[in-house]
């Protein structure tokens, strides 16, 4: 069977010069969408044909190797990104069209009818709550629909619930990203760096980022003074948080940080909430004040307000049983795990020398998105929406959301191209090598890898291993530069296509993922430099005391 080996730096035998050639298909897809304002999904399709021509081109992939790398990812982009996508949106769809999403609007502004605190609300604390039940985009695609129902703008909503979702991301999904680095590098003395201590090291990073979070959204949306008028509720919704991020983080493992500190987050604010109103009611500068229920909301009985969120609370169950340890055994049983043609094992790696393994994970019983539309289902039963209405509504949804699926698809090949040629690969050992300044740029490492492949574990399985052999040789700690690779990470994801195309579609902004991409970039490129910073004085040696004792 023939075999393709990846090559380090195949132009010109220079590793930067072929990091530049590397770079092309990001930079092509940055332009096109946020220069030229191409529709996301052309985005997608012209930056996928860039990245082959690249790989084949230039570091000599087979183009039948290049075609099924893009099949396996376009696969991936349908189960089990788009395959969440579509169910979360339906379940939100469901309480419109049975009308219990008014009553929800109600109960949330009968709290606060003030945008900033809906904000810290829905995008941050319940947004937070959702990434660590679920992630894969679940978190984004839910609470923007949310706050569009509340009234926001959509690109507000989908731009304040991206960047929210900064906070979580490292924990998301259980935990995932950091239960993926477990073992898979090792300290200086060659004993393997475990899951509970890369999560500690995390717990001392993110924490002075989660708790700046809720002053940042508001300071995008309301500017600096009025930031300043909420501030017991940032600083009860962000310090409670990070709290609660850096004690179950350093003492329960990878598993709990998020789904603790959002929950002690939610229910912080909603008490501080009986006790404290914001002076002045703030809304966006063209609300009018029809759009806001302000002192004629509705009163609803407990009854009634418990009957529409119960989809969000049986989402909530279904998700936990869904990714329980036994059930995820027994979906893996009847998965489906298909070889992909020509590539799987045949692809050698140019970092560790091994063959790369590539199977369509078809784990359709398993996939989040299962959990999500079995609770939906079971959620009709409750809201009383009748067989007709829901089979309509499922159609509906899937109308708006197909030009993002299709757009995801693209993006997810891309990536996956990217990872398969090995250009990632590229692209990371030269960052890797620029010395001591790799103790500034490591998160810039895992940001990278987020902005490629849409998921900080994604992210962490391609670069902990580098992080690791990088900072033995610039004399950083290994545990700081593997956790450092998670943290950047997190301020990644609002600017990769993967969540612009969720986002997008969550709100129905397909075609106008460009003005998402604007309104996102900036942010990130500043809480990358933020969280650099954090890294390079723990690495320097000034808030070294940090770091936690290991071998």
């Amino acid at each position: 069977m023939e075999k393709f080996t990846q090559i380090l730096q195949p132009v010109a035998d220079n590793l930067y010069i072929s990091a530049l050639i590397a770079l092309i298909p990001i930079v092509f897809y940055l332009v096109a969408l946020a220069g030229f304002k191409v529709k996301g999904w052309l985005t997608g399709l012209l930056t996928l044909v860039v990245a082959i021509v690249i790989a084949c081109l230039f570091f000599k992939m087979p183009f039948h190797f290049a075609a099924f790398s893009t099949i396996h990812g376009m696969v991936y982009g349908i189960l089990p990104i788009g395959w969440i996508i579509l169910a979360s949106v339906f379940l939100y769809k469901m309480t419109v069209k049975s009308g219990h999403f008014d009553i929800i609007r109600d109960s949330i502004t009968s709290l606060t009818d003030d945008r900033r605190i809906q904000a810290l609300i829905i995008a941050f604390s319940f947004g937070a709550f959702l990434e660590g039940a679920a992630g894969f985009g679940a978190p984004v695609a839910i609470t923007a629909a949310l706050l569009v129902g509340l009234g926001f703008k959509p690109l507000y909503a989908a731009g304040v619930c991206m960047v929210a979702n900064t906070a979580p991301v490292a924990f998301g999904a259980v935990g995932a990203p950091v239960t993926a680095m477990d073992g898979l590098a090792t300290y200086a003395n060659g004993s393997p760096i475990p899951a509970v201590e890369i999560a500690a090291m995390i717990g001392r990073q993110l924490p002075l980022v989660s708790i700046f979070i809720p002053f940042y959204l508001v300071l995008i949306m309301a500017g600096f003074k009025k930031a300043l008028e909420i501030w017991p509720a940032l600083l009860v919704s962000g310090g409670t948080f990070a709290l609660a991020q850096f004690v179950s983080s350093n003492f329960l493992g990878e598993q709990l940080p998020d789904i603790l500190s959002s929950l002690i987050s939610l229910v912080s604010i909603v008490i501080l909430l009986q006790f404290w109103k914001p002076k002045t009611t703030w809304r966006f500068a063209d609300e009018k004040d029809s759009d806001v229920k302000t002192n004629e909301t509705p009163k609803h009985s407990l009854k009634d307000i418990l009957v529409a969120w119960s989809p969000f609370v049986v989402l909530t169950v279904f998700i936990f049983l869904w990714t329980m340890k036994p059930a995820k055994a027994f979906f893996k049983t009847i998965a489906l795990n298909p070889k992909v043609p020509f590539i799987d094992g045949n692809i050698i790696s140019s970092v560790s020398g091994k063959p790369i393994a590539a199977v369509f994970k078809l784990d359709i019983v398993g996939s989040i998105g299962t959990g999500i539309l079995v609770a939906a289902l079971v959620s009709k039963f409750i809201i009383k929406l009748s067989w007709k209405d829901t089979a309509k509504t499922f159609i509906e949804t899937f109308n708006e959301v197909k030009i993002a699926l299709l757009t995801i698809c693209f993006v997810v090949g891309f990536a996956y191209i990217m990872n398969a040629s090995g250009m990632s690969n590229t692209l990371g050992n030269a960052l890797a090598a620029t010395g001591t300044v790799f103790k500034f740029l490591s998160p810039a490492l895992g940001w990278i890898g987020v902005f490629i492949t849409g998921s900080d574990t994604s992210a962490n399985l391609l670069f902990a291993k580098l992080q690791q052999v990088t900072a033995s040789q610039v004399g950083m700690d290994p545990l700081l530069a593997v956790a450092a690779n998670a943290s950047g990470g997190v301020v990644g994801k609002m600017i990769s296509p993967q969540s612009i195309a969720v986002a997008a579609a969550a709100v129905g902004l397909v075609g106008r993922e460009s003005e998402l991409l604007k309104f996102t970039v900036k942010h990130s490129f500043i809480l990358l430099i933020i969280v650099c910073a954090i890294v390079s004085l723990q690495a320097i040696g000034v808030l070294g005391w940090m770091i936690p004792v290991h071998p």
